[in-house]
């Protein structure tokens, strides 16, 4: 009866079998050979990987313009119904006291917010329409970034757009919100410091949230 062939590394079949491809992965992972893939490391352990992060969306989508335009245009028609009612019920410099501290005074403005650079109309009107340009394309580059972009930058568009929009028909501005002590102002104003200031507030509190 013939013996099956040996040598030092052992049996014909078990040398074979030890040499195919699927014998190396079972051997490399059964002395921790293999990392990242689900088998043991140097270490003895199984390392899983996690699934990676989804990549932040930057682009503005369709829900987040839907949101910017309803600000502005929300914003553009508070201001522009206030100040037909003023415009309707105050004489031009009249004044109408509310609160100690508060009337209402119908002025035309022919500077930016709160009476300043007065008379610089045609260089207002470029530096608006440059700024609501401008508001626009970072909103859709990055306005999928944070949910708070589609409200702040829909107050300051919607803001500068109403403010824009009196200057070409009628030359100026009507503001008539007067807290004594205080430049007179509009609805306007209102929307577009409080969108650059809810702009602020919220990419510093990205900022800390952010790891190091």
């Amino acid at each position: 009866m013939m013996l099956p062939y040996a040598s030092e590394d052992g049996p014909r079949g078990a040398r074979d079998h030890r040499s195919s491809p699927a014998a190396r992965g079972r051997e490399a992972a059964r002395v921790g050979l293999t990392t990242r893939d689900g088998t043991r490391s140097r270490t003895g352990h199984y390392e899983v990987p996690g699934d990676p992060e989804p990549p932040v969306r930057a682009r503005a989508g369709a829900l987040g313009w839907t949101g910017l335009v309803a600000v502005a245009a929300a914003a553009v028609t508070a201001d522009q119904i206030t100040k037909s009612i003023a415009t309707r019920t105050l004489e031009l410099n009249e004044s109408r006291e509310l609160l100690p501290l508060l009337s209402l005074t119908r002025i035309h403005n022919t500077g930016i917010a709160f009476g300043r650079f007065a008379g610089q109309q045609g260089i207002i009107t470029f530096l608006t329409a440059v700024a609501i340009i401008w508001m626009t394309v970072f909103f859709l580059r990055t306005g999928g970034r944070h949910a708070y972009f589609p409200v702040a930058l829909g107050l300051l568009i919607g803001g500068a757009s109403s403010n824009l929009f009196d200057r070409l028909r009628a030359g100026f501005v009507t503001d008539f919100i007067h807290v004594h002590h205080w430049p007179i102002f509009n609805l306007a104003d209102i929307f577009i410091c409080s969108g650059v200031v809810l702009l602020m507030l919220g990419l510093a509190a990205h900022d800390r949230a952010s790891p190091r």
